[in-house]
């Protein structure tokens, strides 16, 4: 699979679907707008982001011979393909070994490692390892002994899933070792009393379940409580999310769970990142502070973790100028092998600029990820080449890389694309003429420099493009004298004297209020000897001539518009036929801004863009996955 044709095909997809709900009109307005979109503002270029390479640490089996783990972990944490085996052993990362040995002092720790790095190994070895010995030293553990939260159920079913693979497969459903259940309100009534009779070793929840659980009274809950009375371990996945109001509830959740349960409790923390300043040392210190904050325990900085990383490349690989130069003119290896790329100038320029930085003495990821623009113009000042030709060039080398695997079936450079993408929202104009006004996407209240010029939001027909500005209008004895800017949705005003409507500019003359017959809808005309004439509670609605200065004053010099009181009722574009009666109240359906979609729409689209892609690739079964979540409910219950 293509990733890079694959961020191109989604972003095109994405474009012509958010263009879709908006016509524009105005030739200034549509080459402001189409630049943007050209530039990539809304979807900017994607950082791209190694996976790095992590110290092992040995494998279970290792552990095993050691008597660090019991011997039956030997057959759970192994790479299980086929349903019925038990296939091949684990090699654990070194910071995962480090957390089994911690947790096998029964002290608590915070492992801080970055995405993909195994955290939730970190916790499941240890709990596995425990229920298995108190089991085999004849201990019934008939109890729930770690409860693991996460914040997000999308997490809970993802490591439930991880549970199934290590628990169940090899030994069938029913002869898992260690049980384990979710319980965070997607369950049926059968399984909250199945759980209540039969508790399992683990249960996953969220920290609102298991909130409620430590309150309600309901049966299941209760069950769930009197089975928990000798829990051990207590892990709080994604530990940088509990900040604020929020932190301060789950710490005090922590507290009553001890203080019901067990005041020794074990407790385990795991972060992608909880704090990014000062030395190794002082980052340590600080992730302590917070985690015995939330766990009411004291956690010393000796007990966290950080991942520990080694380069894929050879440290004497030649990444100077003339070596990229002639790797580039070489031309991207074909079916490369890790003896290949080890040694290569490119592989070792991408390891050292968009993988693996030197911090205290010690190899961590790169801080700052570049864009794939960012790394081009970087490669192509390292190489003296042009910037187009490295792009290309990048894009084919990280590919061959990662296709290239060693016998354990390792990519020697798994990579990722972080593609973020904004809504393109609204755009904003000066009150000129089409010549001479100034054009932004960016929201704000002046044009730079000139506060005698400040921003009106546009907004356009639905049906023709028209452009149009949302404003409040103060009256003056009844008639407009000022105008200032609003939201497309805002109606309200405290002040009695300022009512909400718009503005058409029109310097051209597009709308001729002489001719009644012609831009007036019909059901707005009445006839009087073969007069047309506007109906008299029509004649409140019609639209007021005025001028405007650049600050929105009412003036015998400016532009010319027309100010539209209230609701949208009809466009004045003569050629539209866009018309709208009293049942249609929202102008959100009249005109729209550069885009009008939602949040559950667009990432809907998003998804369905990717997964029509995915279908026709390369990648197997197993790896056509994809996770989508919205922190709406109104939102995820549309999808």
């Amino acid at each position: 699979m293509d990733v890079f044709a694959f961020r191109e095909e989604l972003v095109s997809e994405y474009e012509r679907f958010s263009r879709s709900f908006t016509n524009i009109r105005a030739e200034d307005i549509l080459q402001a707008v189409n630049e943007a979109y050209a530039g990539g503002r809304f979807w900017p270029a994607p950082l791209i982001q190694l996976n790095p390479n992590f110290v092992p640490g040995g494998s279970i089996d290792d552990l095993v011979s050691t008597g660090t783990l019991d011997e039956e972990c030997a057959k759970v944490f192994r790479l299980k393909r086929p349903i019925d085996t038990f296939g091949k052993q684990l090699v654990l990362h070194q910071h995962q070994a480090e957390a089994i040995e911690i947790a096998g002092r029964d002290e608590s720790y915070v492992l801080t490692t970055g995405t993909g790095s195994g955290k939730s190994l970190s916790y499941f070895i240890p709990i596995v390892d425990n229920v298995l010995r108190r089991k085999k030293a004849g201990d019934p553990c008939k109890g729930i002994t770690a409860i693991v939260v996460y914040p997000m159920n999308a997490l809970c079913n993802s490591q439930l899933e991880e549970l199934v693979k290590f628990l169940r497969l090899g030994y069938g459903e029913g002869k898992e070792p260690v049980t384990f259940a979710r319980y965070t309100g997607q369950e049926s009534n059968e399984d909250r009393e199945r759980i209540a009779k039969n508790p399992p070793d683990i249960l996953l929840t969220n920290y609102v379940m298991l909130e409620l659980i430590m309150t309600r009274f309901l049966e299941t809950d209760k069950a769930v409580r009197e089975h928990a009375v000798e829990l051990r371990f207590l892990v709080l996945d994604e530990l940088h999310t509990y900040r604020g109001r929020q932190g301060a509830d789950v710490a005090m959740l922590v507290r009553r769970v001890r203080e019901r349960f067990n005041e020794n409790l074990l407790c385990i923390g795991t972060s992608a990142t909880m704090a990014s300043e000062g030395s190794a040392k002082e980052r340590s210190v600080a992730v302590a502070n917070i985690a015995s904050r939330l766990f009411g325990v004291t956690v010393s900085s000796d007990n966290i973790i950080t991942e520990t990383l080694e380069p894929v490349t050879d440290d004497d690989a030649p990444t100077d100028g003339p070596s990229l130069r002639r790797a580039i003119e070489a031309g991207v290896p074909v079916n490369p092998t890790h003896d290949d790329l080890s040694g290569h100038p490119i592989a070792a320029w991408v390891e050292r600029n968009l993988g693996l930085d030197e911090q205290d003495g010690k190899l961590v990821r790169i801080p700052r990820p570049l864009t794939v623009l960012e790394a081009s113009e970087q490669l192509a000042t390292d190489s003296g080449l042009d910037a187009r030709v490295c792009r290309e060039y990048l894009a084919g080398f990280l590919l061959a890389a990662y296709q290239s695997q060693d016998d354990s079936g390792r990519n020697f450079f798994a990579f990722r694309l972080h593609q973020f993408i904004s809504g393109a929202w609204n755009a904003y104009s000066t009150l000129e003429a089409a010549d001479e006004r100034y054009l932004t996407l960016q929201g704000q209240q002046f044009k730079p420099g000139d506060r005698e010029r400040p921003l009106f939001t546009l907004c356009f027909c639905r049906e023709c493009g028209q452009e149009y500005f949302p404003v409040w209008a103060k009256l003056v004895a009844k008639q407009p004298d000022s105008f200032t800017p609003r939201d497309l949705s805002e109606r309200s005003n405290e002040d009695e004297d300022v009512r909400f409507g718009y503005l058409m500019p029109d310097s051209s003359g597009v709308f001729d209020p002489a001719d009644l017959e012609g831009q007036y809808p019909e059901d707005w005309l009445e006839f009087q000897d073969g007069v047309a004439r506007l109906k008299y509670h029509f004649r409140r609605y019609r639209p007021l001539a005025v001028q405007v200065n650049t600050l929105g004053g009412v003036a015998s010099e400016g532009l010319p518009a027309w100010f539209i009181p209230g609701s949208f009722r009809f466009c004045l574009k003569s050629d539209c036929d866009a018309y709208y009666d009293g049942s249609v109240r929202s102008d959100l359906s009249k005109l729209s801004g550069l885009s009008s979609e939602g949040r559950s729409s667009a990432t809907t689209m998003l998804a369905l863009s990717s997964l029509k892609h995915l279908i026709g690739t390369d990648l197997d079964e197993r790896t056509k996955k994809l996770l989508a979540f919205t922190d709406n409910r109104q939102d995820a219950s549309l999808q």
